[in-house]
């Protein structure tokens, strides 16, 4: 098994608006975002999984190869600021990604 957090040099999770939360991940090369990248790895269906929601809240998983990144987009389960909301900036959801681990 591989864990994403041994081939990244970021995993990072932040607010992207008071209704979405975004996840960054930056792999440590090229080689290692394009093979991670050609075999499908994160899908809807595995992130939302991961985060114990439904399919349809994760808007977009978005790989950009000139930075050696995936960008993920989901709705937030409460919005930023609501009442029992635990997490205002949305920087603290990035954990189940740093445990992933996945095979080639």
């Amino acid at each position: 098994m591989i864990k994403l957090f041994d081939i990244t040099s970021v995993i990072r999770s932040k607010n992207a608006g008071p209704y979405e939360l975004t996840f960054d991940i930056i792999f440590n090369t090229k080689e290692e975002y394009d093979k991670f990248v050609s075999h499908n790895i994160m899908t809807k269906q595995v992130f939302a999984k991961l985060y114990n929601i439904s399919e349809s809240s994760v808007l977009s998983i978005m790989a950009f190869a000139a930075s050696k990144a995936i960008k993920i987009t989901i709705i937030r389960p409460m919005s930023s600021g609501a009442l029992g909301e635990r997490d205002v900036y949305g920087a603290q959801q990035h954990l189940p990604l740093l445990n992933f681990e996945f095979l080639y």
